[in-house]
């Protein structure tokens, strides 16, 4: 697997948008790095940019990219609501794929040495990347911001990694570390007070708040046997929050680092916050997130927000992520474009995804062209999907159906069974095509040398069994569906029992469609061990597809009636 790292560099300048397109331009200049998003914030005069690539080409768009700031940034006149202490405040590596913490820290070490040699930046390590843990945490390294750090630069235990121990009033200090994924996230109130903003975020962060006798906020100090203040832990782990007042929106915010979304999810940090400012007499208005959020972490939210609602969780992505945006307020600020802010939205190649991404109309017009593709395979593919489609929908009526309510978790169930099969069918329908393409793009390889031909014919039978591989799947996923559509049949609404026949229909046709293209395909394989074997498989999918469909429709037609 190729190495990826994300890197979410900070610039202390959110206002000016010719000084960040110089700084984004120098990022994207470099080959092999993809600038996935920019998110200037006003008020806090600060920009977050995300960028991904090879660990190699990212670490130089970050070098130049703290360059340009360096030299376009002027920190003695910098102003912001957002703690900061550099042009480039902070700038973390982040592992994606093929690449671990351990990798992903030298490679933060190796920018953090560069920046300080080359640049005279003063340089610090943070999480994975410095090895005193007593100064790790970024919060305490950033303790004092810009200001405070001309005096703090010359104490011994603050002598920066790398760079001078001089502290540059220009460009400032830089802390660059290597961490895993953060979700920057801001939840609105309906307040100006930052106060009363801090003491909620107090509430919920997990450091919590220093115990006091008496008044919680002017008591005396609560110190324990070694003099180290008292804290009362907040409610959220994994979780890092400051309230602040957001003169843009006319509004404080709780600002909040979730460090690790498994542990503390958005959704449940957004409640969080919602039940504590409540008990302050305070009401949350909306949130926003800041830079880019796994897809994941969206639907999670969609499903959480209908759960509550006792509603089923078995819709498609698209509407699961239109539910999380509404429950939690996410455009209440500005426009939430899932295709913008989602990672995996921006990572994917759109080539992956043309057949799918097609009107109905487009799709049965490239269908019936001159092309060869798509062909059988897809349409199997995509026939099978809407089986699945219509078992999902029966459920989901059935779910939410009149005098039903007692049974709606166990209709959502089959519900989110349904939409599992019809998403992998719907990813098969372009990734037939593309196997069709393979075994065409083999053909086409150049057969003039004894060693092009191997290399061409070792090409042709890769692609043959991929070409193989995939309708197979479709046999499998289809016929995996009518477990759906059998039981919607026998328990969905019975004013949809028709629309159950008709997915058993097509899930028929999905399997008996695919088991043609894996036969025609099985033809041209030279290994005919494997294609016996594949052949048998299919066969046994097939007779068991064909069986339950007669059972499904024999249900169907006895609740239909003459």
């Amino acid at each position: 697997m190729a190495q990826i790292i994300e890197c979410v560099p900070n610039f202390s300048e959110g206002q000016n948008s010719a000084v960040i397109q110089q700084i984004t331009n120098e990022i994207q200049k470099v080959e092999g790095v993809r600038l996935l998003n920019v998110d200037p914030g006003k008020a806090t005069n600060r920009t977050v940019v995300t960028m991904v690539g090879s660990p190699a080409a990212v670490v130089e768009a970050a070098f130049q990219a703290i360059k340009k700031a360096g030299d376009l940034i002027d920190m003695s006149r910098h102003t912001g609501e957002h703690p900061r202490m550099g042009a480039t405040d902070v700038c973390p590596l982040i592992p994606i794929a093929g690449i671990s913490m351990e990798e992903t820290a030298q490679w933060a070490q190796k920018l953090g040495e560069r920046v300080g040699r080359e640049l005279q930046i003063p340089v610090y390590l943070y999480e994975a990347a410095q090895p005193n843990k007593k100064r790790s945490n970024l919060s305490i390294i950033r303790a004092g911001e810009y200001e405070g750090f001309f005096k703090k630069i010359k104490e011994p235990e603050w002598t920066p990694d790398y760079g001078p121990a001089e502290f540059d009033a220009r460009r400032g200090g830089t802390v660059i570390g290597a961490r895993d994924f953060l979700v920057a996230y801001n939840v609105n109130l309906n307040t100006t007070s930052t106060r009363r903003a801090n003491s909620i975020a107090f509430d919920v962060r997990e450091a919590g708040r220093v115990k006091r006798e008496g008044h919680p906020v002017t008591g005396k100090i609560v110190h324990d046997d070694l003099g180290k203040p008292v804290y009362i832990p907040g409610s959220l782990k994994a979780v890092k929050a400051i309230g602040w007042y957001i003169e843009e929106y006319g509004m404080a915010q709780i600002s909040m680092n979730l460090t690790n979304i498994l542990t503390t999810p958005v959704h449940i940090a957004f409640d969080e916050v919602v039940k504590k400012a409540a008990e302050r007499g305070i009401r949350v208005t909306g949130s926003e997130l800041v830079g880019l959020v796994p897809l994941k972490a969206m639907l999670d939210a969609g499903k959480y927000f209908l759960l509550k609602q006792q509603r089923s969780t078995g819709v498609s992505e698209k509407e699961l992520i239109r539910i999380a945006v509404l429950s939690m307020g996410l455009d209440e600020l500005g426009p939430f474009n899932p295709e913008e802010r989602i990672i995996e939205y921006l990572l994917r190649d759109k080539a992956d995804h043309k057949l799918v991404s097609l009107t109905v109309a487009d799709f049965a017009d490239e269908t019936a062209s001159e092309s060869p593709a798509p062909g059988g395979g897809s349409i199997a593919a995509y026939v099978g999907a809407l089986g699945a489609s219509l078992a999902t929908m029966v459920a989901n009526l059935s779910s939410h159906k009149k005098g039903w309510d007692d049974r709606w978790e166990e209709f959502s169930d089959w519900a989110d069974k349904g939409q599992e099969y019809k998403n992998e069918l719907i990813r098969l329908v372009d990734a037939d095509t593309r196997a069709f393409n393979g075994i065409m793009n083999a053909f086409g390889l150049p057969k003039g040398t004894e060693e092009e031909k191997s290399l061409r014919t070792r090409a042709i039978q890769e692609a043959t069994k991929t070409a193989i591989e995939i309708p197979f799947r479709v046999m499998e996923t289809a016929h995996a569906s009518m477990e759906v559509i059998l039981a919607m049949a026998e328990k969905g609404n019975p004013n949809s029992v028709s629309d159950a026949g008709v997915g058993a229909l097509c899930a028929r046709a999905g399997v008996m469609g695919a088991f043609m293209n894996v036969r025609i395909n099985a033809a041209g394989y030279a290994d005919k061990a494997y294609t016996a074997d594949v052949i048998a498989k299919g066969k046994e999918i097939e007779d068991k597809t064909i069986a339950m469909e007669t059972r499904i429709l024999k249900t169907v037609n006895e609740k239909i009636g003459s």
